[in-house]
């Protein structure tokens, strides 16, 4: 296996698990400097991290990401997420304070709970097949939900509900842009 090969599968990895773009781009410096040494000692690639690359991607993931960091990170994603939508509901229905029904309350905790378990699981908070797959849950929970409970009004979620969710994930999209930005030439 190259080097590039072997670099290619430990960002693969990296990203599966939701390791920041700065630290990914420290890492694999770090890892292509190791490969680099060892091909001039002459030795191989595998030398260096072994016959299985994935298994050595991981373990340098969760040293670098522990599971309570990336639980942390993947809530305070998906307050922000959920803050974002609020703050869109509350700009398109012009108001400063929305009804929340049962199966609203069930969709949203449906969405949001899948969303986050599946992402815990893969690493990342991303638009993709998570969303999907956590919007086909929570649907028809939200229907079962009406259907049993009605649509009664359970409470009113004022304006300010939206900014405060806003803040926990705030630094994390702020720092993920700046280093996806930096990223990029």
């Amino acid at each position: 296996m190259t080097n590039a090969k072997i670099l290619a599968a430990c960002r693969t990895n990296w990203e599966y698990r939701g390791i920041d773009e700065a630290s990914m781009r420290e890492m694999l410096e770090e890892l292509s400097a190791h490969l680099e040494d060892a091909q001039a000692a002459g030795r191989t690639g595998q030398d260096v991290v072994g016959r299985d690359v994935r298994a050595f991607a991981a373990a340098w993931a969760r040293a670098r990401a522990p599971l309570p960091r990336r639980m942390l990170r993947t809530a305070s994603l998906g307050c922000y997420v959920i803050g974002c939508v609020l703050l869109f509901l509350y700009l398109t229905q012009w108001t400063t304070s929305l009804d929340v029904t049962p199966g609203q309350l069930a969709f949203w905790a449906v969405l949001g709970t899948a969303t986050v378990a599946w992402e815990l699981r893969r690493g990342s908070l991303g638009m993709r097949r998570s969303w999907a797959l956590a919007f086909a849950t929570a649907l028809p929970a939200a229907f079962l939900t009406d259907w049993l409970a009605g649509d009664r009004v359970l409470f009113d979620l004022p304006l300010w509900a939206a900014p405060l969710l806003l803040l926990p994930g705030l630094p994390y999209a702020v720092a993920d842009a700046r280093a996806k930005k930096r990223g990029r030439p």
